[in-house]
This record gives structure tokens, sequence and C-alpha cells, in this order.
């Protein structure tokens, strides 16, 4: 399925306008189609106007009873996956303001109880030392003082003992030269000491390690909710369970094959070492 951004803003309506039209088409009013499907009259008048995005389990239920064809299904089973993903532009991202970006941030996190972050090409904020997240900014107009201090706080979720989070790293990922060797090497030596923590487990794949599936892009996975994917220019937020279990699935692969504990520490105090050399 291609995934165009001004298709993902539309699709919500597209889904609501195709399913009211089939209905109209099948002679049915909204009660009686109530009926045949199990979804509540009230729904079924919320989707059909866009204020309820339905889940797939409810679109299958409406094609059945009004017996869509196998086609037409599939073309409306795909629609509702698209009604399910979120485009978010960096751009306007910036313009809201990246404060704002932390304080969501901060919310889904908070919400989660089992986040997984994937990190194919550099350090994530909840692992990186002030002077990694003011890099990272680099390219970021304005004062970004208050930014890191966001950072900062969000950091202490990472002491939440009712949470667990895994994060699995690329070497590229850990060794990306953002700053100079000697800080870079404290950058390492922080996410060393990280692994210590009781809620937190800190993954890396070396170079050289076999995999069958190529780290394309950084995602995040928050409990079976949804699922964010970062690109250079937006991120994607998916909540279909079917693209969540995708990932899931993506995520569990890594997970086998990545160094963790006393291995994982080994490797990052080489690469600290290196940078110090």
């Amino acid at each position: 399925m291609t995934l165009d951004p001004d298709q993902l803003g539309r699709s919500k309506q597209d889904l609501a306008e195709m399913l009211r039209n089939l209905r109209l088409q099948a002679g049915l009013t909204g009660d009686r189609l109530a009926v045949r499907c199990g979804i509540s009259q009230s729904k079924i008048s919320k989707i059909e106007t866009g204020k309820v995005t339905p889940s797939l389990v409810d679109v299958e239920q409406i094609l059945r009873a009004l017996g869509a064809p196998g086609d037409l299904t599939q073309e409306v089973s795909s629609l509702a996956r698209i009604a399910h993903t979120e485009w978010q532009n960096k751009r306007s991202s910036w313009r809201r303001g990246i404060e704002r970006r932390q304080a969501e941030l901060s919310r889904l996190e908070a919400a989660a109880t089992e986040l997984r972050y994937f990190l194919p090409s550099m350090i994530t904020g909840l692992l990186a030392t002030p002077e990694y997240m003011r890099a990272s900014l680099a390219n970021v107009t304005g004062d970004r003082t208050e930014v890191i201090n966001r950072k900062i706080e969000r950091q202490g979720v990472l002491q939440d003992a009712s949470k667990e989070f895994t994060f699995i790293l690329t070497e590229q990922a850990a060794r990306w030269a953002l700053l100079p060797p000697a800080a870079m090497a404290l950058q390492i030596d922080r996410l060393a000491s990280l692994t210590c923590l009781p809620s937190v487990r800190i993954g890396v794949l070396p170079f050289g390690t076999p995999l069958t599936r190529g780290p394309m892009n950084t995602f995040t996975i928050y409990d079976d909710r949804l699922v964010t994917v970062e690109t250079f220019t937006g991120r994607m937020v998916f909540r279909d369970p079917k693209d969540i279990g995708q990932h899931r699935e993506l995520f569990a692969l890594f997970e086998e094959t990545a160094a963790f504990g006393e291995n994982a520490r080994m490797l990052l105090s080489e690469w600290a070492a290196a940078y110090r050399s």
C-alpha cells in the first residue's frame, strides 16, 4: 500500500462517505445496517459522518452486512488502514513549536507501560547527554535551551519501575559522530550506565551482525496502541493493529539478534575507548 501524505489527510472523510454510499446503494437504513452487523445505530451514524474512525473489524462487519464483493472489500479495507495512519510534517511541527512536540512525547511515554525503540541511525533524546541533544538540534532555529530542559525532564520516566523500556541501537546509531571524540565517549558511557536501570534494556547490533531485514527507519512502539515511524521530513503514526503487529514482529527479529546486558556493555566500552584513543 502506497501512502501519500495528501491522501492521509483526506482518507477519514473518504472512508465515511464511501461507507455511507455503499449503505444507500444497498437500500438499507442506518438502523437496519446496525442490526445486521451488530454495531449500534449511533456508532454507524458517527462513522458515516466522520466523527468516529471505524476499526478494521468494524469495516469488515459493515462490508459483510452489505454483501460487498471481494475487490470492493479490499479497496475499502485499504482505505480504512490509511485512515488509521497520520502524517506529521516536521516543518509544521516546528511551526507549532518544538516545546509542544516534547509535551506530546511526554504524554505518550506517560500513558504507555511497554515502550520499544528501534534506533538505526542516531541516539534518541531519552538516552542522550545534554551535549548530544544540543548538537541534534543544530538545524532548529531559536533558543534551544528550553527544549533541552524538556528533554532532560522527560528522561525521568526511565526511573519509573512500572514501565518497561527496550532500546535497540545499531552500531552506527551509537557511534555516529555528532560530537567531538571526548564528548562522544561520554555519550556512549551514558548508554552503558543506563543498561543498569531495572526498567531499561539496551541492545546493540554491531556491524557484521547477520540480519534478514534492513534497518530502514527509526520507529517507536507504544504498547499495542500505536507506532511512530521517523523520516527526514516528518513522522507517520500507525494505529491499525496490523501495522502495529508488523512493527512488533520486526522489533522482535532485531531483539533476538541484539547483544544485551554485559555483552552490550562490553561493546559500548570498546566503542567509547575507540573515541578516547
